[in-house]
């Protein structure tokens, strides 16, 4: 008997069983042609066999052509749930919806962060708007197309980067003020691209500053205080002189540290934009890691976000919390296997992210990561794992092609 571990991932519900289905032991669980009706049937599997496996002395061909049809899926980048829907048989069929996805292509994060780092550094006058506009545009273009995917790099980033702190701080805060404008508040596009520029830019007085104190470990001087404290003002100065007149965007950039609790539908539009830009600031602030502390948690970040100055439920963070999940991607959880995984795409619910484990119940590297659905219980999430405690080396991009 040789026994290959399958990824429950990987297993079709309501299609027949192309081989037979053993346990970790050897044990029989499902004949070949058998069908799985729903994921509490096949958590009743993995619970009787500690692990789904084939022998593939017994099943070597299916198997064979059933892992070079996932393989193929896998390397055209098709999503997890595309992989756990296909039907084994089929393998023409197969082939062809990953062929159509293959065109797809992913952010070169590290070449924004650099573009972004550039522009927010040393604006000038003459190519400002844009090289701006192309960034932006970029960024909402990723952010439409591939959202999860999206947070994920940049969540993934901002939780160890401190050489382009600043930028990529307002790439996150960007990207995740359009998300919850369009995803969760429903505004119409324009207001999303307002935001969406307002939260780009809002920190251009100071970019250096910041990527400055990120590394510092001495007390703030004087100097370095009075330049945190008004550079919104300052900001918006800048931009009106790099030839910026959209007074929405001006005005949510001028008010994103102000402290108005309240409904949104009691502000106006561009108060409503600060107040959702000062919630995924927040956010993003407490990811990152500073020479003096070490990133927070991701759940202490989403808490932050959620409550007012008041102690209140804050309508712009819940909306927050919402569209994000309570383990957004980029977070790293651990699972009631004792598994340690980093989420690569949002769940049906704020807590069944998709995950992919990087560390085994023994606290050992996997190798290559392993998706896990925490909508099912083996894999339920129960807490998080500080990034700091993940000391494993792994590889963005191939992270970004299991989303």
């Amino acid at each position: 008997m040789n026994l290959v571990r399958l990824d429950i991932e990987t297993i079709p519900l309501g299609h027949p069983l192309p081989f037979v289905l053993r346990g970790a032991d050897g044990a029989l669980l499902a004949q070949k042609g058998y069908v799985i009706r729903s994921r509490e049937e096949l958590a009743r599997l993995v619970a009787r066999g500690r692990e789904l496996c084939v022998d593939t002395d017994e099943s070597g061909d299916s198997h064979r052509a059933y892992l070079a049809q996932l393989q193929r899926m896998l390397m055209a980048d098709t999503n997890l749930g595309e992989i756990a829907a296909m039907k084994m048989t089929a393998g023409e069929q197969a082939a062809a919806a990953a062929a159509a996805r293959a065109g797809k292509t992913l952010p070169d994060w590290p070449e924004l962060q650099l573009r972004a780092t550039q522009l927010l550094r040393a604006p000038s006058p003459s190519d400002f708007g844009g090289r701006f506009r192309a960034l932006h545009d970029e960024l909402a273009r990723h952010c439409e197309q591939t959202p999860d995917a999206t947070l994920l790099g940049l969540i993934y980033l901002s939780a160890q980067e401190t050489r382009m702190y600043s930028a990529t701080h307002s790439m996150l805060v960007s990207c995740v003020c359009m998300l919850v404008a369009r995803e969760m508040l429903r505004w119409p596009s324009h207001r999303v691209q307002q935001l969406g520029h307002a939260a780009l830019s809002m920190n251009i007085a100071m970019t250096e500053l910041q990527d400055q104190l990120v590394l510092q470990t001495q007390p703030l001087t004087a100097t370095q205080i009075a330049a945190l404290e008004d550079h919104a003002a300052r900001s918006e100065a800048l931009l009106r002189h790099l030839g910026v007149a959209d007074p929405v965007w001006l005005e949510a950039l001028r008010c994103h540290h102000h402290r108005t609790p309240g409904p949104l539908s009691k502000k106006t539009e561009a108060q409503q934009m600060a107040r959702l830009l000062q919630r995924a600031d927040i956010f993003g602030a407490r990811l990152a890691p500073r020479a003096a502390r070490l990133p927070m948690p991701v759940t202490a970040a989403m808490q932050a976000s959620y409550y007012d100055e008041e102690r209140q439920v804050d309508e712009a963070g819940a909306a927050l919390v919402k569209t994000l999940g309570v383990y957004p991607p980029g977070a790293f959880v651990r699972l009631a296997s004792r598994e340690v995984g980093v989420v690569i795409r949002r769940g049906t619910t704020a807590t069944t992210p998709r995950v992919a484990v990087v560390t085994n119940r023994d606290g050992m590297p996997t190798g290559e990561p392993i998706p896990r659905d925490t909508g099912m219980p083996p894999w339920k999430v129960t807490g998080v794992v500080p990034f700091k405690d993940v000391r494993v080396n792994l590889s963005l991009d191939r992270l970004l092609q299991m989303v």
